[in-house]
């Protein structure tokens, strides 16, 4: 840490110990926690709503700046940076108070969403939507590769597909019962390539469970291995809350 860009840092003696200090200064309360880089890198701002994570703060390496990021579930709902501490104290008490997107930035115009994120605060059905078009709009950027944009196509107009929550890597198509980052794949497509088959897979990079033809056919093979009743896709992770 460079102490001539965070003198106060390191008045205080780490970044949570500043933070403690504005709020204080401030008026309010706040409960700080560890981050994850040091002491005087980083530091979090505990949220009293259960399921939203501790705002995530740390500081720039090149010029005075607090980044800051707050998750929930699994996703990323706002991110920003500020100069000012006292502003991260106050994105540290509206997050933890529950405060919604729109809300947030309006308060603190520094914080900011995607379209997903507001997606995801109105609910999984709404996130899978977004998902789904967003896929859409992959396959459209890339008309060199037109079977993956067929796969996108069927496998949408399936109904126990279109339920889940869609994702690619490499243009392999998986399809997971919760909606957030991290969360595990109920089964896998990899597009057809090179004269290759299209090849259902239990991940989305590996266990092979067979082989079409055709992307109805590779969609069908899909579902065929998918659990009874699962979906429609949950907020989450899909892991055990602690």
């Amino acid at each position: 840490m460079d102490s001539d860009l965070y003198p106060d840092l390191a008045a205080a003696g780490s970044l949570a110990a500043a933070l403690d200090q504005v709020a204080a200064d401030l008026g309010v309360d706040l409960v700080t926690v560890p981050g994850d880089w040091g002491p005087f890198v980083s530091a979090g701002i505990a949220a009293l709503v259960p399921e939203r994570r501790p705002l995530s703060v740390h500081i720039g390496a090149e010029r005075r700046l607090f980044g800051v990021s707050g998750w929930s579930e699994g996703i990323e709902l706002i991110t920003g940076a500020t100069s000012d501490l006292a502003e991260v104290v106050r994105a540290g008490v509206a997050w933890g108070e529950g405060k919604g997107l729109l809300e947030l930035h309006a308060q603190l115009p520094f914080l900011y969403f995607s379209e997903l994120a507001e997606a995801y605060e109105r609910g999984p059905a709404a996130a899978v939507d977004v998902r789904w078009r967003l896929l859409r709009e992959q396959a459209a950027d890339a008309p060199d590769f037109p079977q993956f944009g067929l796969l996108v196509e069927v496998a949408r107009s399936e109904p126990r597909l279109r339920q889940l929550s869609p994702m690619s890597s490499h243009w392999t198509l998986g399809f997971s019962a919760s909606t957030g980052h991290g969360s595990p794949v109920a089964v896998a497509i990899v597009p057809s390539y090179a004269g290759r088959p299209y090849r259902v897979q239990r991940s989305l990079h590996e266990g092979v469970l067979g082989e079409a033809g055709t992307a109805d056919e590779a969609v069908a093979l899909a579902v065929a291995h998918l659990s009874p009743g699962l979906g429609p896709a949950v907020a989450g992770t899909g892991e055990p809350v602690a």
